[in-house]
């Protein structure tokens, strides 16, 4: 096998890798992220992450910690496809949301909130 086939064998997605990168893919685009705005954040290159996610290449540990947390999924769902237990989106999702409220706009979500809350407490 001479050297180009080679690289090009190397650059084939791996079936695991394309399922992780398919699981990040609709993660980012659920969080509302563009390749641009993730790899920002997690510190890759846009180039790297559209190959992540396409499964050409794989991501390291640190990469995936980064990503997870960013994303607000767990690792278990990334690695392995594996949802929460009772079909429901972590707590921090709420959190994670919230950050990228303006401060208004948090202000409006509280007030809500806390209304929506004295609701549950009306006498029996």
């Amino acid at each position: 096998m001479d050297k180009k086939e080679e690289v090009k064998r190397r650059r084939q997605p791996k079936e695991l890798n394309k399922q992780i990168g398919e699981r990040c893919r609709k993660a980012r685009e659920t969080a509302g992220y563009t390749q641009e705005q993730l790899a920002d954040q997690i510190g890759v290159s846009t180039q790297f992450l559209s190959d992540a996610e396409r499964g050409v290449t794989g991501m390291s540990v640190n990469t995936i910690v980064k990503l997870c947390g960013v994303l607000n999924i767990s690792a278990d769902f990334l690695l392995l496809g594996m949802e929460e237990p009772d079909g429901t989106e972590s707590p921090l999702s709420i959190y994670t949301r919230m950050k990228r409220l303006s401060p208004q706009e948090r202000e409006l979500v509280e007030e809500v909130t806390n209304l929506m809350m004295k609701s549950f407490h009306l006498p029996k």
